[in-house]
């Protein structure tokens, strides 16, 4: 049995990884995995695929940057020549990305069956070109694989029923799987001379956020109100927008501690010690959950509203007043709900594909 994994960004490694290994367990698969180029960056993609021991991709498409159509264009082209020569069984794609878009349309124009992990969530917000991303993949998969049952309840909203499947966060089984080991390996708290529950985390990648000056500009302040130093890694997209719009001036390094991006390991190993995480990624937004420590989302809106409800993630847009706020009044709730699942998502996923072997 081919399948054929698309992967072509940050988390999307992560998530593979975990579903690499369960289907190693099944003699009779053989993954061929798909890398687009959407992150190119070495600091960004190489160092996952070795941290993670990810097998390398036997193809790797260079895709690069570019405007949505020109990178989902491309990646459309090169898929549909892989998947017409390689003919597999299932194609997997991941999220909410552009790679996840051109997996999911490459394969039913060729009446490919597709699974899509991660599905099911909404910000309700059409202007974000993720959530375009996640309601095509929906309507053109086979499986429907649900992090929670919150996701599960939105896809029956838009009548989608069968071939769902809660299996909780795949993202859960890397967290607990990769975190101890994090801890031995990394040094980064000792490289910048950080103490652990004696700073804050942030990271802002969204376009909603890095393409628009205003709201750019907004979180920095913000940021800069805040009373313990910011550790701030930066997507090349961030460093170049702060550096077009000419906003440099207003970070002051004593306060905002630029990086560049971190690798996994670390990752893990300076989230899980912040006292807040700050950020507009829908990933860190989780792993701040399930490492239970506070966040603030800067963003209008989230897609992951369990972690808004049980008081663990709470919603600053880009208001700088808002976030200085939001992070002064911030507290550990008491309980957190296992609203991701038992960290077991990878071999349910991998039992439902190769056996059929759960229930809806």
């Amino acid at each position: 049995m081919n399948v054929l994994t698309v992967i072509g960004a940050r988390p999307q490694f992560i998530k593979a990884c975990m579903l690499s290994r369960a289907l190693k367990s099944y003699p009779e698969v053989n993954e061929i995995i798909v890398h687009t180029g959407q992150h190119y960056d070495a600091s960004m993609s190489d160092v996952f695929f070795e941290q993670l021991k990810l097998p390398k991709p036997d193809y790797y498409l260079g895709i690069g940057s570019g405007t949505h159509a020109l990178q989902t264009g491309k990646m459309l082209m090169e898929l549909e020549k892989i998947m017409t020569a390689v003919n597999p069984d299932m194609v997997v794609v991941y999220g909410d990305t552009n790679s996840t878009l051109a997996g999911s349309l490459a394969a039913s124009k060729l009446h490919t069956p597709i699974a899509h992990i991660e599905s099911g969530l909404r910000s309700f917000n059409r202007k974000m070109p993720e959530e375009i991303n996640r309601v095509v993949t929906d309507h053109l998969s086979d499986w429907l694989f649900c992090p929670s049952r919150s996701a599960a309840e939105n896809l029956k909203r838009e009548g989608m029923e069968k071939q769902v499947f809660v299996t909780g966060d795949i993202m859960y089984d890397a967290v607990r799987h990769f975190k101890s080991f994090a801890g031995q390996q990394s040094t980064i708290l000792q490289e910048l001379s950080l103490s652990e529950n004696n700073y804050y985390l942030a990271t802002i990648h969204r376009a909603e956020n890095t393409d628009d000056p205003n709201r750019l500009k907004a979180i920095l302040e913000g940021l800069m109100q805040l009373k313990k130093r910011t550790v701030l890694p930066s997507h090349p997209r961030t460093k170049r927008k702060i550096d077009e719009f000419k906003l440099n001036d207003i970070i002051d390094t004593s306060h905002i501690k630029m990086v560049e991006p971190l690798s996994y390991f670390d990752t893990l190993t300076i989230a899980s010690n912040a006292n807040v995480i700050l950020t507009d990624s829908g990933g860190l937004q989780k792993e701040a959950y399930m490492l239970q420590v506070p966040c603030i989302t800067l963003r209008d809106e989230t897609e992951w509203m369990e972690t808004v409800k049980t008081g663990w993630n709470r919603l600053a847009g880009a208001n700088k007043e808002q976030i200085a706020d939001k992070v002064m009044t911030c507290h550990t709730p008491e309980e957190s709900p296992p609203i991701f699942g038992d960290g077991n998502a990878a071999q349910q996923i991998a039992g439902i594909l190769i056996n059929g072997d759960a229930e809806n």
